[in-house]
């Protein structure tokens, strides 16, 4: 992927071309072997970090001025810190990755065209208090960089993390193998936001097709063509959300006791079934295998001329299991018309898969958790969320 971006990016490829030692790493461009002069008036060589604005494999314009520095403060060639550039001093984990020491800022009246003039520009201010010292000083030096950084799970750098500094934050959840049970509604929404994490891996279970009434409580457009296929929804979304995330695994059938060996590894599930003896048996494998997981629930009901109800989400962990069974349905789903009582609306799905999702989130440390709730209820018409079981309170039991 770095090779490919500085490929078909001119400014890129112009400074790899001019000897520059670029790496492009965590959503940044890092060019090395810049020489500079620290406070003891001697040579070192230090790197520049800038965040990276893409348009798939190709640069865009520079959204800030502002780059980062791995390296000790700047002087010139006297030994006096170049208070022109200063920014901000002090150690920062930048990405997982990526350590810095320091930012600079230096804004032209127009701003930076692309990411040569940018980088160029600082290389310059740098490069120039260290020749003159030693007049062969330069930050050309033809070195390749090969990375050791593991394979992406993403087809394309994810430039939105480190365009808001939240990469470590967001890489929280690297290690997570996520199931999710159940393709409907709210289990493809909850892939839709899923596949936008750097999870390990993704896999899904669904054996049901994907038909007409699915494409309007489903996120994006199926085109007609693929209705009249009827895929398995499995098959239809692993190949939609693998045009961004590589390792979706689809599995076209309901998860049972014979399959249940297919969530071995798996360390986070998301279940989004209806009720019945399926979903008593997807719990059950679940919790065998100590793994926590998000039940959803939708129970709406048209009441003269408008809809009202509960959207129910809740977490069960191997620390808090008890209070599970006293708000999930294990009764026959089939049992009757179900969307009488379980009317399902894009939106409605949508919101069911946001509060699981901020929910797993919340467990690996993402957002913030003051409450630490194992349970919640959104009701519709008083526009309320209740939260219920926390952790520790005397009802988890």
């Amino acid at each position: 992927m770095s090779q490919q971006l500085i490929s078909h990016s001119p400014d890129l490829k112009q400074l790899r071309d001019e000897g520059y030692t670029l790496e492009v790493l965590d959503g940044h461009l890092l060019i090395h072997n810049i020489p500079y002069v620290n406070v003891a008036k001697q040579v070192k060589f230090g790197s520049l970090v800038s965040s990276l604005c893409l348009a798939g494999d190709i640069t865009h314009r520079p959204d800030t001025h502002v780059v980062y520095f791995i390296g000790e403060a700047p002087c010139t060639a006297a030994g006096v810190p170049i208070q022109q550039i200063t920014h901000s001093n002090g150690s920062v984990q930048l990405t997982q990755h990526i350590r810095v020491e320091r930012s600079f800022s230096n804004k032209p009246r127009e701003g930076y065209r692309d990411y040569y003039h940018k980088m160029t520009t600082y290389a310059s201010i740098l490069t120039g208090q260290a020749q003159a010292i030693d007049p062969t000083a330069t930050a050309k030096s033809f070195i390749a960089i090969k990375s050791d950084t593991p394979e992406s799970v993403f087809n394309y750098v994810d430039t939105a993390s480190s365009r808001a500094g939240i990469h470590n934050v967001n890489y929280k959840l690297a290690d997570d193998v996520v199931a999710i049970i159940g393709l409907g509604g709210t289990g493809a929404y909850t892939l839709d936001f899923v596949a936008k994490t750097p999870v390990k891996e993704i896999r899904l279970f669904d054996r049901d097709k994907f038909l007409q009434h699915n494409a309007f409580r489903a996120p994006g457009a199926a085109p007609l063509g693929l209705l009249q296929e009827a895929p398995y929804k499995v098959e239809y979304l692993r190949e939609l959300y693998s045009a961004m995330h590589r390792n979706i695994v689809a599995h076209p059938m309901h998860l049972a006791d014979e399959s249940a060996h297919l969530l071995e590894d798996v360390t986070f599930a998301f279940v989004c079934i209806d009720g019945g003896e399926g979903k008593e048996a997807v719990i059950r494998a679940l919790e065998e295998r100590n793994i926590a997981f998000v039940d959803v629930g939708i129970g709406v009901q048209l009441v003269d001329g408008r809809l009202v109800g509960v959207v129910r989400t809740t977490t069960s962990t191997p620390g808090m299991r008890g209070h599970l069974r006293t708000h999930v349905s294990f009764g026959d789903a089939d049992a009757g018309n179900e969307y009488a009582s379980n009317i399902q609306i894009a939106e409605l799905n949508a919101f069911n898969a946001v509060q699981a999702v901020i929910k797993w989130k919340k467990l690996r440390a993402v957002y913030l958790d003051l409450e630490d709730e194992h349970h919640s209820t959104f009701t519709l018409d008083g526009n309320s969320i209740i939260n219920d079981d926390q952790q520790g309170s005397t009802n988890a039991a």
